[in-house]
C-alpha cells in the first residue's frame, strides 16, 4: 500500500519537462506548417511540449519567439517575449493593484488562431493572462 502510494503521488506531482528532439524527429507535418508561418527562420530548437504538442523556439527580427503546433501540423499559438513595459498599462496596474510590491519576472505577447491576442505575465511564479486590453483572464 505504500509503495502505490509512493508511484502514485511521484507521478502526480512530478513537473511535466519538455524533451528536446532533433528536427528528424518532429513530423513532417510539423515542420512544413512552421515553415510557411516562417519562411525565413533557419534556427529552430524543437521539444516535445506534451502529448502531440511540438514547440519550435527561435529568434525572429531580434525577439526570442516560441510556436506550438499539433502533431498535425495544425498552428496553435505563438508566443513573443516582451520588455515588461511592453505590456498594456492596465495589465501592470492589475499587478501593481493585486500583487503588491510583486516584480513582472517575464512578459510575453500570445497570438494564437482566429486572431486572438492575449499578454503573460509571470509574477510570484504564476502565469498571469490578460486580453489585447491588459484586462485580467486568469491564470
Amino acid at each position: 500500500m505504500k509503495l502505490l502510494f509512493f508511484l502514485l503521488t511521484t507521478i502526480l506531482v512530478s513537473p511535466v519537462v519538455a524533451q528536446k528532439l532533433s528536427a528528424e524527429k518532429v513530423p513532417a507535418e510539423v515542420k512544413e506548417s512552421f515553415k510557411k508561418q516562417f519562411p525565413d527562420v533557419t534556427d529552430v530548437k524543437w521539444e516535445l511540449e506534451k502529448k502531440s504538442v511540438y514547440e519550435a523556439s527561435f529568434k525572429m527580427d531580434g525577439k526570442t519567439m516560441s510556436a506550438n503546433f499539433s502533431d498535425k501540423g495544425e498552428w496553435q499559438e505563438t508566443e513573443t517575449d516582451l520588455k515588461v513595459a511592453e505590456l498594456p498599462k492596465a495589465a501592470t496596474d492589475y499587478i501593481a493593484q493585486h500583487y503588491k510590491g510583486a516584480k513582472i519576472k517575464e512578459a510575453a505577447l500570445i497570438k494564437k488562431p482566429g486572431g486572438v491576442t492575449r499578454y503573460e505575465a509571470e509574477v510570484n511564479g504564476k502565469d498571469l493572462i490578460f486580453d489585447e486590453k491588459g484586462n485580467f483572464v486568469g491564470e
